[in-house]
């Protein structure tokens, strides 16, 4: 063999086949490699699962609308339940009604007062600007606004 070829000696070749291609890998260093991608491929899927978890979980709180009734064609009446995990925690909720193509056309934020049980039911009419066809609880949260929060 030539130098040319890389063979010859023992050193680093400048060019030919074996500076060309790299030599091949230790099973030692393949299995490091596949060991460092294991370990990352379950570190990202824990963490698409934590946060999916946040995301997705059963919130504190919800509202759903239990029945409606059309009482005129500027007013919806609303009757709906809160759950909440802790019955402590005043509640407001947003109540809406649509339109039969789909849009808001009136909306009333409600608070759902402190105490009591953990799962609550309330009625609450929405005035509409134009008539509705349906009734409906868009969101409950705990963080009540300043405007809904009684006097003191």
């Amino acid at each position: 063999m030539s130098s040319s070829d890389g063979g010859g000696n023992d050193r680093a070749p400048h060019s030919g086949p074996r500076a060309t291609y790299p030599t091949e890998r230790t099973p030692s260093s393949r299995r490091r490699w596949f060991y460092v991608a294991s370990v990352v491929v379950v570190l990202l899927g824990l963490g698409i699962a934590v946060l999916g978890y946040k995301q997705f979980a059963d919130p504190d709180v919800s509202g759903d609308a239990t029945a409606f009734e059309i009482v005129s064609s500027d007013t919806v009446s609303v009757q709906y339940t809160v759950n909440r995990s802790n019955p402590d925690d005043a509640v407001s909720c947003v109540v809406r009604a649509r339109a039969d193509d789909g849009s808001e056309v009136g909306r009333r934020e409600v608070m759902v007062p402190a105490g009591g049980e953990t799962q609550v039911g309330a009625k609450t009419e929405v005035l509409t600007s134009e008539p509705a066809v349906i009734g409906e609880v868009f969101g409950c949260t705990t963080n009540i606004p300043p405007y809904l929060e009684p006097a003191a």
